[in-house]
């Protein structure tokens, strides 16, 4: 009898051996495109037309061979370059429309601009848009949280989770809206997902490594929490050279602008995910060409952006540096000028600005209204305050505490000051001592003026507060006529950290 058992027990692992079901998935995917729906720069590089054929030649590939393909998006389509800017980013709906995307996730860019805009993104996106985790006044789920796709027999999860920094970021259209702690959001999830689906996806918008204001990074939600097989990320722009592995979750993360497409390409023994392999494709012409159907869509849009904004405003003989790097972590000449203007503009004795606000570098030669939109294109508005000397140093007090690479880093004009061993000294306005019951006039944007990026002591001034309604971008404009051609520009480091 004990060898009839055991041979019977052999006989059972054999015949499950030979019908486990191996199954491929190929997971594309893109983040933080932020209006580069168009191929780029003087290689041309990214462009929804290029990823199209990318995603074609890959889906083509895979299927042949039985597998299955999932197209996703993590994140912010919004706010970068001014033909999408000015059509609220419908050329990149278009495109993705058209590509095939399976589903995206909100990212904290989508909160750019009002909720009727947003809720027009959405129902134009014929893909299902994600977030678990914000939530409506009476603590539900505001977006769609998750959804469930079948793909040759195995039930996939893809829930979306957005970054909890939006509250500082993007506070100014998020009313009667929480974000939700994400490993929270997670956690309750997880049990409903399992027992709908063999593999569960993270589609997430939380960014990867250091955090910048407490907020949860998706490197923290796979150490975290058990069970998600796949986590895909935006948010920190970040390409990875090798996915990282944390317990058995896989994280991935390709990047921006459309300049890579992520694929990973998983190996699923009756739904479990037994191998893996990643990599990030570039989007080059070199490697690609454009779909000619997305390419011929996304050209009537391009004209559709307006020859208005190749109109020249300008001229430098000198770069204007509005690195990402720099302009959150020091003064540069181009975010000086910026201040400037605003100070020029309103008469104010002081003009503050957030780094992250600054979004592109100006090279030398003609400056067109399309380049001031690049650098400056969240429609933001000149917002005056008066203000006493101890209000601005409670300003300043906040921004000490702001780390560098930081979008709340903060720019400014006529204020100047050093910040050592926890103090300030030589805080100067207009270069003299700034006296602490002294009123001054304080001009910032408006996005500030509500509180964001964690400048919420400025709503609690609102009764001092002025909406000039100077839009941002055309101040700059006007700023750069009065000056003509800019043989140099001061670059001195008016906030000094110790």
């Amino acid at each position: 009898m004990k060898k009839l058992a055991v041979f019977l027990s052999l006989l059972v692992l054999i015949s499950f051996s030979l019908f486990a079901v191996t199954q491929h998935l190929t997971i594309l995917h893109v983040n933080d495109t932020h209006g580069h729906a168009w191929a780029f720069g003087s290689g041309q590089v990214g462009g929804f037309a290029a990823v199209s054929w990318i995603v074609d030649e890959i889906r083509a590939e895979v299927e042949a061979c039985g597998g299955n393909v999932l197209v996703l998006h993590a994140g912010d389509i919004n706010t970068g370059v001014p033909e999408s800017d000015q059509l609220d980013a419908i050329p990149d709906i278009v495109a993705m429309n058209m590509i095939g995307f399976d589903a995206f996730v909100l990212g904290n860019h989508e909160f750019d601009k009002s909720r009727d805009v947003l809720m027009n993104q959405i129902d134009f996106l014929e893909m299902p848009v994600l977030s678990a985790n914000i939530l409506d006044e009476e603590g539900n789920p505001y977006f769609t949280p998750y959804v469930i796709l079948e793909l040759g027999g195995v039930n996939v999860a893809i829930f979306g989770l957005t970054t909890e920094y939006t509250v500082y970021a993007e506070p100014i259209y998020l009313d009667g809206l929480t974000f939700e702690n994400v490993i929270e959001t997670t956690k309750k999830l997880l049990p409903d997902l399992q027992e709908q689906a063999d593999v569960i996806i993270a589609l997430t918008h939380l960014g990867y490594g250091e955090t910048l204001f407490d907020e949860t990074t998706s490197d923290m939600l796979a150490q975290a929490v058990d069970g998600i097989d796949v986590i895909v990320d935006g948010h920190s722009h970040t390409l990875f050279e090798e996915a990282p592995v944390y317990g058995e979750t896989i994280l991935v993360q390709a990047g921006d602008w459309n300049r890579y497409v992520g694929r990973l390409d998983l190996t699923l023994v009756d739904g479990d995910v037994v191998d893996f392999s990643w990599t990030a494709i570039p989007v080059t012409p070199e490697n690609y060409p454009q779909d000619p159907k997305v390419a011929a869509a996304l050209d009537y849009f391009w004209k559709l952006g307006g020859e208005k904004l190749n109109v020249v405003v300008g001229k430098t003989a000198i770069p204007l540096n509005g690195e990402r790097a720099d302009v959150r972590s020091k003064n540069t000449n181009l975010s000086n000028l910026i201040t400037d203007a605003m100070v020029w503009k309103s008469g104010a004795d002081i003009a503050i600005a957030n780094g992250g606000g600054i979004r592109a570098s100006i090279g030398e030669g003609d400056i067109t209204y399309r380049d001031v939109l690049t650098v400056l294109p969240f429609g933001n508005v000149l917002y005056e305050f008066t203000l006493r000397g101890e209000e601005v140093m409670g300003i300043l007090e906040y921004a000490a505490t702001i780390p560098d690479g930081a979008g709340a880093w903060m720019q400014s004009s006529g204020l100047s000051y050093t910040y050592e061993n926890g103090a300030f000294k030589d805080v100067l306005v207009q270069g003299e001592p700034i006296e602490m019951d002294k009123m001054y006039k304080l001009a910032t944007n408006d996005y500030m003026a509500g509180g964001g990026d964690g400048y919420t002591m400025l709503p609690t001034y609102k009764a001092r507060g002025y909406d000039t309604g100077f839009v941002l971008a055309d101040v700059v404009k006007q700023y750069l006529e009065k000056l003509g051609t800019i043989e140099s520009y001061d670059d001195s480091q008016r906030t000094i950290y110790k």
